[in-house]
């Protein structure tokens, strides 16, 4: 488990983070998200040591930056956005190279090299000149070297940046099999990547968490606010107007035009209820032919978007 509590950082007059509280659990895949400048890079940097905080301190396994900031490096794994790798070497001796510097013991060594190849989906590379690999397979090598000495905490920065679609799924996949054991902070701008790798989203703007949770938890967070959107036969929108305004939950209704017959009408609703009942029953009261009604909540981009705009 890893605690940041009240984590402050000034550079000089401007404050980087302030009094950041959180807590992470073992087992547990975290997405930190934020502009430029919102604190997540220094975030990370404290817990792996590169910086001191202002005040306040992160502890984990009860361990504190302060006093234990070499015991609790050797519990981190780090993989930077661009992995730092010797391209000259052939995988296997880079990894090999890699277990020594870590100080494993010759038959642990061997084991784990096995490991990694089965885990990072590198068997078949193992012998090839790492600059003769794609930027997929060069980022499966810096994980291999990240989680080498088996951490207990993995920080990953922007570990999708620049692989297509095939490639972010395997790293993708790998991670979330990393993160059956382990603690994982994954720090990315690809949302969608948060939303489909991670078990919980911390948002951070101005050197504070402005959101924390689940993807599903943070949509429920603006559940008072929603679009139902509906297209219908044989209606004209001014009769549809004056018969939904009848529902006080909606609160602004707009045609989105008529084609090939079939009107579509966007409507506002302000309400924690889910409405769609109500509107359906309306509509069954005219001779009108309800072809489709969606419901739409807000997604994460809308979301992060509101949280850390400017105003």
């Amino acid at each position: 488990m890893i605690e940041f509590k009240q984590l402050t950082k000034y550079y000089g007059d401007l404050c980087a983070l302030d009094k950041v509280d959180l807590t992470i659990e073992r087992g547990q895949i975290l997405g930190l998200l934020g502009p430029n400048g919102a604190g997540k890079t220094t975030a990370m940097r404290i817990l792996t040591g590169y910086l001191v905080p202002t005040t306040g301190t992160i502890e984990a396994r009860g361990l504190s930056i302060e006093k234990d900031i070499h015991k609790i490096k050797e519990m981190i794994g780090y993989l930077p956005e661009s992995a730092p790798l010797y391209e000259n070497m052939i995988v296997y001796e880079y990894l090999d190279y890699i277990a020594n510097v870590r100080g494993l013991e010759e038959e642990k060594k061997r084991k784990r090299l096995s490991e990694l190849a089965d885990i990072c989906g590198l068997r078949e590379n193992m012998h090839r000149p790492i600059h003769e690999l794609s930027k997929g397979y060069k980022q499966r090598v810096g994980l291999a070297h990240a989680i080498m000495a088996d951490p207990e905490i993995l920080v990953l920065d922007e570990p999708t940046t620049g692989l297509d679609p095939n490639q972010i799924v395997e790293i993708r996949d790998i991670i979330k099999k990393i993160g059956r054991e382990k603690t994982v902070i994954l720090s990315t701008h690809i949302l969608s990547e948060v939303e489909a790798t991670c078990d919980r989203i911390v948002i951070i703007n101005r050197g504070s968490i402005v959101a924390d949770g689940s993807t599903e938890e943070l949509k429920q967070t603006t559940k008072t606010e929603y679009t139902v959107n509906i297209s219908l036969k044989n209606a004209e929108f001014g009769d549809v107007k004056s018969r939904l305004d009848q529902i006080e939950e909606i609160k602004e209704i707009e045609s989105a035009g008529k084609n090939n017959g079939i009107l579509s009408v966007k409507l506002s609703c302000h309400t924690e209820k889910d409405i769609r009942e109500s509107i359906y029953g309306k509509i069954k009261e005219q001779n009108w032919i309800l072809v489709e009604m969606t419901r739409d909540v807000k997604s994460l981009e809308r979301i992060f978007g509101e949280l850390t705009k400017e105003n």
